[in-house]
């Protein structure tokens, strides 16, 4: 008995542990580049933090720059693949007046833009499928707290920046003309309304039928 509770203390440890080092792409340094509001550009290694609306560079010293003093910056994203882009634009997070925050660029054209914020949200996983530990009959179902990517959509367009609900109605409200095509490119290509490779797509699909 002793012996099996030892062994699912070594597998629960491991678990912990192994969630613990997983690193999000906000927690480590990108190569990139900072372009400044004052015309000002510099590159080297970057660390952005959307939360807080910092973005800092690692060269021979870390320097902080607020989304005040930085136009927008780009990274290459080993995690995601490929190079990302930030603005910093003005928009009321909590309902007040509008300051300079940064927003990522999914996709964007004449019409309309795709942006996006991510954030660390907190993941209660069930620990069901690891037996003993998931059917104890005096403590219920085990869980442990680990964390996800999650992310906030929002749509520019018409001078304004609006928030995305991730309903589908909603979704065609912002994309208006060509619902028929949009439904049908979706349906044919199996995306989804809340997804974030998707909704690229999407948005930029929809761009495309505005060109012509």
């Amino acid at each position: 008995m002793k012996k099996a509770i030892f062994t699912l203390s070594l597998i629960f440890l491991g678990l912990v542990s192994v969630w613990a080092q997983e690193q999000f792409p906000s927690q480590i340094w990108h190569k990139g580049n900072i372009y400044g509001s004052d015309g000002q550009n510099f590159s080297g290694l970057i660390k952005y933090d959307l939360e807080n609306n910092l973005v800092q560079l690692k060269s021979e010293s870390i320097i902080t720059f607020t989304a005040s003093n930085v136009s927008n910056f780009e990274i290459y994203d080993e995690i995601f693949g490929g190079v990302r882009t930030f603005y910093s634009l003005p928009f009321s997070l909590n309902g007040d007046y509008e300051t300079p925050i940064f927003f990522e660029v999914l996709t964007q054209g004449n019409d309309i833009a795709l942006l996006c914020r991510e954030y660390i949200a907190t993941d209660s996983r069930s620990m069901g499928s690891y037996g003993a530990m998931g059917m104890n009959p005096f403590w219920g179902p085990q869980t442990m707290i680990g964390y996800r990517l999650a992310f906030n959509y929002f749509f520019f367009k018409d001078g304004k920046i609006q928030k995305y609900s991730l309903k589908k109605k909603d979704l065609f409200d912002y994309l208006t003309g060509h619902d028929q095509e949009i439904d049908l490119f979706m349906r044919k290509n199996r995306l989804e309304h809340d997804k974030r490779g998707d909704l690229l797509r999407i948005t930029a699909y929809y761009n495309e039928l505005n060109k012509n």
